[in-house]
């Protein structure tokens, strides 16, 4: 479970009690919103989007909201759903803190959602920001067109493919590269993982090696070499390759630069095998959605190990 705290201009991640929490600066460049996950059933709440101009397109999405100057990202939530929603939560709790980058006009704009799973037992009432809503299941229905940012939380919290709505962003309906480094003692013995898994999250294949002894952040780089190498290998012309590393993702998507020298080599590697690809992306995602990946890793340790 992620905790976070805002002090502008910084975040706060932290995983649990016994993990030293970090301050990462977040480029001012960045988009930071608050969304909300409300279910009935099996079925997601989306809004539709009051549009500002007549020409602009359709959009729905999930409840959605920015965080105003000195407000924590609960309160924002909370305020979020009561402006435009119409509903006062029951009860808020932290599901997951995602960027990916996803188009934003000619552009391509990094986000990071935090993600909450709520619960109200009141009837929606949109206002304002929304003209109507729904509580849908079949996502490729065309009467719900969502925006791009919404496909990709749905797309990473749930598990839900929007492969027709989704057709501008290049990578929706590609293989899936799922990687991670593991490193026992920090430097210590090290291994990587990886599993692929087609659009429809089917997994294809599944691979693990030992990589001797380095640092976590040089075995998180080695697990993506190598979850590039083999998409290659395999013939893939377009992959979304998936992370729990925030950085390493972060420094692939062009917003940050890395600057250690143990991963510059392995860096540039990366840099020169994605010009294969026709169209390729990076996504973060939490640890626990990263199981398979992580599970190879430490069963390479493990072999070399003879645990």
């Amino acid at each position: 479970m992620y905790r976070i705290r805002f002090y502008p201009p910084c975040i706060y991640y932290g995983e649990n009690r016994s993990v030293k929490a970090s301050i990462k600066r977040v480029d001012m460049k960045k988009r930071i919103r608050v969304v909300a996950i409300i279910k009935d059933g099996d079925k997601v709440l989306v809004l539709k989007r009051n549009r500002n101009r007549v020409e602009s397109p359709v959009f729905w999405e999930l409840p959605t909201g920015k965080i105003e100057f000195g407000e924590q990202p609960e309160e924002a939530i909370a305020r979020t759903l009561e402006e435009y929603v119409g509903l006062s939560a029951s009860s808020v709790r932290l599901k997951d803190v995602i960027t990916f980058v996803a188009p934003e006009g000619s552009s391509r704009l990094d986000n990071l959602y935090i993600v909450y799973e709520v619960a109200s037992s009141e009837k929606p009432n949109p206002r304002e920001r929304y003209l109507a809503y729904k509580y849908i299941n079949d996502l490729n229905i065309s009467s719900v067109h969502l925006d791009g940012a919404s496909s990709a939380v749905l797309e990473i919290e749930e598990g839900k493919i929007i492969s027709s709505q989704l057709s501008h962003r290049e990578t929706a309906s590609a293989n899936m590269v799922y990687v991670d480094g593991a490193s026992r003692g920090n430097p210590g013995p090290s291994g990587i993982g990886y599993c692929i898994k087609d659009p429809n999250g089917a997994v294809l294949e599944k691979g693990g090696e030992f990589v001797g002894f380095t640092t976590s952040r040089s075995a998180e780089y080695f697990a993506m070499r190598k979850g590039i190498e083999r998409a290659l290998e395999l013939g893939f012309k377009s992959a979304r390759f998936i992370s729990d590393s925030l950085m390493m993702v972060e420094q692939l998507n062009g917003i940050l630069k890395p600057k250690n020298r143990d991963i510059l080599p392995i860096y540039h590697d990366i840099l020169k095998l994605i010009k294969n690809f026709d169209s390729i992306s990076f996504t973060y995602v939490s640890r626990a959605k990263n199981w398979e990946a992580d599970k190879e890793a430490n069963k390479a340790i493990d072999r070399i190990l003879k645990v």
